[in-house]
């Protein structure tokens, strides 16, 4: 057996824009990796600053910012070898860059290919493609770069391998949604079908906004076995072996459940971005019910106890169990807890707005009120103590407006808006499951759900059952399907439209509600685009 090479996988979490910063963290992995006895270091797409950039990137300032720091990284390399993502400038134009970095010089460039203008991708709008294979020779191993999308569909990584290549490495920045991952080697394997080369593939980790990039890089061999994976939703720099046209590991973990997946990626969504904005903690209204349940056991597993804060803000319609329901939730998973009723502001309110109303009968305003009452309170928290407010609305709710704006949608970081209500049972399920026993109370778990805000209340009374609603939303906005088409799949033609219906009216909710965590291969975020005003009504 020749000797091997040794590929350092560098699973690194970047900062957009802290193009300083993420330079040192590559550093801090190529060192490692040297020290280990790596011959070459693969970091994700775009670490150097950080993906998406978004239009950070039309400024030229930016980009020659990018240049100046990986000019400095490369005299810092030495030794070594080391691929780095960056966004480069040639000719006028911009690329997304891969610079192949050794003995203080970069000795090849890569630019992307294919650049993917889809779901929420929009490198077109940032980007040339590239057109030329890059491959060098290390060890006696001809490596051929490409970048997450080149491996997509075919073309570049042939071209690789018509330039001679016996190896690929990708960088990648492919972010998170359910089963994505099955889906990444499914990909990979086609491509190996193609070319027949081995390939290492080092993907982005953590959180960006509204998305998550869950790491698990892996390498397959030659025919598409898997080899090596890497940890998932955690930062990791782990040694790979190439000899004889095949990587010498053989580490491939057990297969995880979805929901441990999904949750997280909710964890990671949350620290990361109350972690790189500079957030002290998080603020969170309980109502006794299962979506607010959720979101503090996921604030307080992303945060720790003493970063987050509940607040109970019972109404005359707030049941007792609700009361006691999260009393029992806070004394299990230790936050503070504070309780302010409303009354006192309904009533207020009411005197204030009497002469207005007069006449009038009471309806969905006065139960609005009570939810705004709600939000300003959370707000006020929020202003005096610099925390921010995750909303609690899940996916369901988005779509259908079941959620009052400047009440339960008023907050900066919305942590289940891409959850269904089915999902949202599953992911509780899920975690009480877990080592340290149950967080939530069954009361949550199998009372049914209600908003509270008049009497004897439930969401059934005026959405249809959540396993329909759920499927109905499932199958218009992310298969885009017709609700004729789904009326043929057997659901009700009556809530069909219905739901369809409420999903169309309330698109100016949603462009008002906060961002939050993607998990699904569609959510109501940069992958979702639909104007608020439209007359077009399909069948």
């Amino acid at each position: 057996m020749k000797t091997p090479l040794c590929v350092a996988i560098a699973q690194i979490n970047t900062v957009v824009g802290d193009i300083s910063g993420n330079a040192r963290r590559i550093l801090e992995a190529v060192t490692r990796a040297k020290a280990a006895g790596a011959d070459v270091v693969l970091t994700p797409e775009l670490a150097l600053c950080g993906y998406p950039a978004e239009d950070l990137l039309l400024r030229p300032a930016f980009i020659d910012t990018c240049a100046d720091e990986l000019a400095a990284l490369a005299t810092q390399v030495q030794g070594i070898t080391v691929l780095v993502g960056y966004p480069a400038l040639y000719g006028g134009e911009r690329y997304n860059a891969a610079a192949v970095i050794r003995d203080g010089r970069i000795t090849h460039t890569y630019f992307k290919h294919r650049l993917p203008n889809y779901e929420v991708f929009d490198e077109e709008r940032y980007f040339e493609p590239g057109t030329e294979a890059c491959v060098f020779e290390l060890k006696g191993v001809k490596i051929g770069v490409n970048i997450c999308a080149d491996v997509w569909e075919a073309g570049a990584a042939d071209g690789a391998r018509e330039a001679g290549a016996e190896l690929l490495l990708v960088l990648n920045a492919s972010p998170f949604h359910m089963n994505k991952q099955q889906l990444r080697y499914d990909v990979l394997r086609e491509r190996i079908a193609d070319t027949g080369l081995p390939v290492a593939y080092c993907n982005l980790v953590g959180g960006q906004d509204e998305l998550v990039f869950d790491g698990g890089s892996f390498a397959l061999d030659e025919d598409g076995t898997l080899a090596w994976q890497g940890a998932m939703f955690a930062e990791e720099l782990s040694l790979l072996h190439f000899a004889d046209g095949r990587w010498q590991e053989r580490s491939v973990p057990a297969e995880r459940p979805v929901e441990a997946d999904v949750y997280q990626a909710l964890v990671l969504g949350v620290r990361d971005y109350l972690g790189k904005n500079g957030f002290p903690g998080a603020l969170i209204g309980l109502s006794g019910g299962v979506d607010s349940a959720l979101t503090l056991a996921i604030a307080v597993d992303a945060l720790g106890a003493d970063k987050v804060r509940a607040v109970m803000m019972p109404s005359p319609y707030t049941a007792q169990m609700s009361l006691d329901d999260s009393r029992e939730m806070v004394r299990r998973i230790g936050v503070r807890y504070d309780e302010i009723a409303i009354e006192p502001a309904m009533k207020t309110f009411a005197a204030m707005l009497a002469p207005q109303f007069a006449g009038l009968p009471e309806d969905t305003t006065e139960e609005n009120l009570q939810s705004r009452i709600r939000g300003m309170i959370l707000m006020a928290l929020s202003n005096k103590t610099g925390a921010i407010v995750l909303t609690t609305g899940n996916k369901s709710e988005m779509a259908t407006g079941y959620a009052t704006l400047y009440g339960d949608m008023a907050g900066g970081f919305a942590v289940i808006k891409d959850i269904y209500k089915t999902f949202v049972y599953r992911l509780c399920a899920w975690r009480n499951a877990q080592p340290g026993g149950p967080v939530i109370p069954d009361n949550i778990l199998t009372r049914p759900p209600s908003a509270e805000l008049k009497p004897d209340q439930c969401d059934q009374d005026s959405l249809p059952p959540y396993e329909v609603l759920d499927a109905i939303i499932a199958a218009y906005m992310e298969d885009d399907l017709s609700p004729r088409e789904i009326v043929a799949q057997g659901y009700p033609e009556v809530d069909v439209y219905r739901a369809v219906a409420m999903l169309r009216r309330n698109e100016y909710k949603r462009r008002q509600s906060p961002p939050g965590v993607r998990v699904t291969q569609r959510g109501f975020g940069k992958d979702w685009r639909y104007p608020i005003t439209s007359r077009y009504r399909d069948a």
